[in-house]
């Protein structure tokens, strides 16, 4: 999967470029989210309601991801931004940072537990889907093959099976879609705007939406009767929440979003390892086979990226020497 050259964002934390290191944070990302969703499924059983879980949550990692992008220079970068990236900006922090996860946890009190987890893991597939016509990505035969066995490595997974659809999971396929929009704005608007000031943005935006849907719906006052092993989950939960935006975002600022979307399915191996060592027992042969195929797809895509991207530098290496030659 390959993209057209943008303009790099300035990053103040001056991590290197290219699509190798953005495949590597992909890969970081993916483990932050592997044991964030290992995380939630215990601190979300913790507090009275999940919008109230989710609000919280976002809020710490969204003070977390402020205080940074304020200690790299966020209020200079924030001036320099176009008036004309600010509507897609608070479209993120809408589509991205609050709604869908509104959508999603009401979907899931409804939806089938199966029928659940396969929705939100298709993922990827809108990605690559968006970013063929919006962001000039191109999808070569690995990659689609790669696309594919991804997709059979999650039915193998989480086996859709009995699904009846339904009002819950209708909102859980909208969330995923918001999500996947969210990544192509996210990916154009990373090539102007620095990534911490976005991840920023992204949680800031969202949690005053959060926040107002918590008061019109009367659950706001809940807050003050947590109990503080129930802000300790929301603190763990949150810090791992700042960690896992910033590392995903400064992942498609350097690599394509179809690639780094793929990527990030790793987080289901992450998840299941980490449910296994809890129960003290190995997964079902089946469940390793689909691990496997998951990994083996994004070892495929990731390569297949790295390589597109040295060809079209070998390619424009070349042309600048040839222009070079005619001056």
């Amino acid at each position: 999967m390959s993209t057209r050259p943008d303009r790099p964002a300035r990053s103040a934390l001056a991590l290197p470029g290219g699509a190798g290191w953005g495949i590597a944070l992909a890969v970081i990302a993916a483990f932050i989210s592997g044991l964030a969703i290992y995380l939630n499924a215990f601190a979300v059983k913790q507090l009275p309601d999940a919008a109230v879980y989710t609000t919280l949550k976002n809020g710490v990692a969204a003070v977390i991801l402020v205080g940074v992008a304020l200690g790299l220079g966020a209020l200079r970068d924030a001036r320099r931004i176009k008036r004309a990236d600010w509507p897609m900006i608070l479209a993120v922090g809408v589509i991205g940072g609050s709604v869908p996860f509104i959508l999603f946890f009401t979907g899931l009190a409804q939806a089938s537990a199966p029928g659940a987890a396969f929705i939100q893991k298709t993922l990827f597939v809108w990605v690559a889907l968006l970013a063929v016509p919006f962001l000039g990505e191109r999808l070569g035969l690995a990659s689609i093959l790669g696309l594919i066995v991804l997709l059979v490595g999650q039915a193998v997974i989480l086996p859709p099976d009995g699904v009846r659809w339904g009002t819950g999971e209708t909102l859980i396929l909208v969330a995923t879609l918001f999500w996947a929009v969210e990544t192509v704005l996210v990916k154009r608007l990373l090539a102007s705007v620095p990534t911490s000031v976005m991840a920023a943005l992204r949680m800031g935006i969202g949690l005053v939406v959060l926040v107002g849907y918590l008061a019109v719906t009367g659950k706001l006052a809940s807050v003050a009767l947590l109990g503080t092993s129930q802000w300790g989950w929301v603190l763990l939960t949150g810090v791992v929440l700042a960690a896992y935006v910033g590392s995903w975002f400064a992942a498609l600022q350097r690599a394509p979003a179809s690639v780094v979307a793929s990527v990030l399915v790793l987080g289901a191996v992450v998840t299941g390892a980490l449910s296994a060592i809890a129960k003290g027992a190995p997964p079902s042969p089946t469940i390793v086979a689909g691990y496997i195929l998951i990994v083996a797809a994004a070892a495929l895509i990731a390569a297949w990226s790295i390589r597109a991207a040295r060809r079209a530098a070998d390619l424009g290496g070349r042309q600048a020497t040839g222009h070079a030659g005619l001056g």
